[in-house]
């Protein structure tokens, strides 16, 4: 990074943090319920955590405004530092609240994470996006603090302190479910991802040696996009529910109208356009240059493809298994509603019940998995970069 470009005022962190102070100021911090049904009494920054507390906030903040002004060289990894250690501690400002506002001798009373307290978090988590960014951090470096956020978060949650957290009264209530939830999802979501990565490949393949096939295959996984995917989930339905009915073997395999095979199939029909148009791109764009020098080095075709453009094309094709697999994970937790399994569950759960924390059991996870999933692909993409030398 040029000098120049790191002394010069950042625009953005200091909107970010004007915007999270007053929010988190404006908005309740937690709130304590009575039980798990009842409204519970929302508090603010002052109250929810006394002058302490709401110092530290507001200091923390200011300095955060006032750092990403001052013409500093390290300033950016100074605000990396403050930032990050501020996310992953911030689950004692719930421990603080809890400890000041919850009432002895009531124990079916707990506290609830406020939406000052998830502005919080989200303004925060942009300024550390802009702060990687400004400083042009490499992946592994993202990923190692994202590793620590996380589990700061994890040991923190898991403390006695935070026992009285709403969240994870729903978890203690159900870790099994939680981890069959886990295993659940991961197989649906990965499983489609890995069959639908084989499917695109022999599809770019095909379309790559006979042409004319290139806009009918296009059109048809095009249109299976363009189908919403609980009118997938709902058409898938009666034909399996047929076809176990015919073949009764089918039913010893747990392959119904509804379940894990409906959820699948629609996961892989959702999940083969942007592998297969990756795919295909990504081989046909690597240069006929090079493979023309490949030729004349004495490569067959069989080689040209597999030691040349295979290789140059695994970055644009990786970056359409990233895709996939974000997608994959969001909407196999659409997948329980007809009984897939899943996070799902909980979510369609806690909306049923008017329980908005179990709504976040199932929720919070999806999108941890969404962004390590997009953090890990994106990083092996990067490694399989061709550098200037080698292309």
């Amino acid at each position: 990074m040029a000098i120049t470009e790191t002394l010069r005022p950042n625009r953005v962190i200091p909107v970010l943090g004007v915007l999270a102070l007053a929010l988190v100021w404006l908005l309740d911090l937690g709130t304590i319920q009575p039980n798990r049904i009842v409204p519970g009494t929302g508090h603010g920054l002052f109250s929810a955590v006394g002058w302490t507390g709401a110092g530290l906030v507001t200091g923390i903040l200011l300095a955060t405004i006032v750092l990403s002004t001052l013409p500093l060289r390290r300033r950016y990894e100074l605000l990396l530092g403050l930032i990050g250690l501020s996310l992953a501690t911030m689950p004692l400002l719930l421990d603080m609240f809890a400890a000041l506002h919850l009432p002895e001798g009531s124990p079916y009373a707990r506290s609830s994470v406020g939406a000052g307290f998830w502005s919080l978090l989200f303004l925060l988590s942009l300024m550390l996006i802009e702060t990687l960014g400004r400083l042009e951090a490499r992946r592994w470096l993202q990923l190692i603090l994202l590793v620590f956020i996380g589990g700061s978060w994890i040991v923190l949650l898991r403390g006695e302190g935070l026992e009285s957290l709403s969240l994870v009264r729903e978890f203690n209530a159900r870790p099994d479910k939680f981890q069959q939830a886990l295993w659940t999802h991961l197989a649906l979501a990965l499983g489609a991802v890995a069959i639908s990565a084989g499917l695109a490949f022999a599809l770019a393949l095909k379309m790559i040696r006979s042409p004319a096939w290139q806009r009918p295959l296009l059109g048809a996984v095009s249109f299976l996009q363009t189908i919403p995917s609980l009118a997938v989930f709902g058409l898938l339905i009666a034909p399996l529910s047929a076809l176990s009915s015919a073949l009764p073997f089918l039913q010893d395999l747990g392959i119904r109208g509804i379940g894990w095979a409906p959820a699948l199939l629609a996961l892989i029909a959702y999940s083969l356009l942007p592998m297969v148009r990756n795919t295909f791109v990504a081989i046909t764009e690597v240069p006929e240059s090079l493979a023309d020098a490949a030729r004349g080095m004495g490569m067959n075709e069989h080689q040209v493809f597999y030691q040349l453009k295979l290789p140059l094309a695994l970055p644009v094709m990786i970056e359409g298994v990233r895709i996939t697999t974000i997608q994959a994970i969001g909407l196999t937790a659409v997948a329980a509603l007809i009984g897939a399994g899943g996070f799902g569950g909980f979510i369609f759960q806690g909306l049923g019940q008017a329980a908005m924390d179990l709504v976040l059991l199932g929720a919070l996870p999806t999108i941890a998995l969404a962004l390590l999933a997009d953090a890990l692909l994106t990083m092996l993409a990067a490694s399989l970069k061709p550098t200037p030398a080698t292309a």
